[in-house]
């Protein structure tokens, strides 16, 4: 089982928000996952991103990866994996 941090979508038209989770890579995007490890609001001013650094190290340590969505955050909030 390959596992990714992967962004799912959720809100209404033209305002979303995203759910930062630990899922099979071969599920569908807003699909079945394992674990919600956070979430971004990018329409919020600024926008709020948090994350669960712990349970990211976890997942990490595991085998999980993450999207290039997932990785742009981790930069933003400088939270290191591994």
């Amino acid at each position: 089982m390959a596992l990714k941090f992967r962004m799912q979508r959720h809100g209404s038209k033209n305002n979303p928000f995203f759910q930062v989770v630990v899922t099979d890579s071969r599920n569908a995007r807003n699909g079945r996952f394992i674990e919600r490890v956070g979430y971004y609001n990018p329409m919020t001013e600024p926008s709020v991103i948090s994350l669960e650094a712990e349970r990211m190290n976890h997942w990490y340590k595991v085998g999980a990866r993450p999207s290039d969505a997932v990785a742009n955050l981790l930069k933003k909030t400088k939270v290191t994996l591994g």
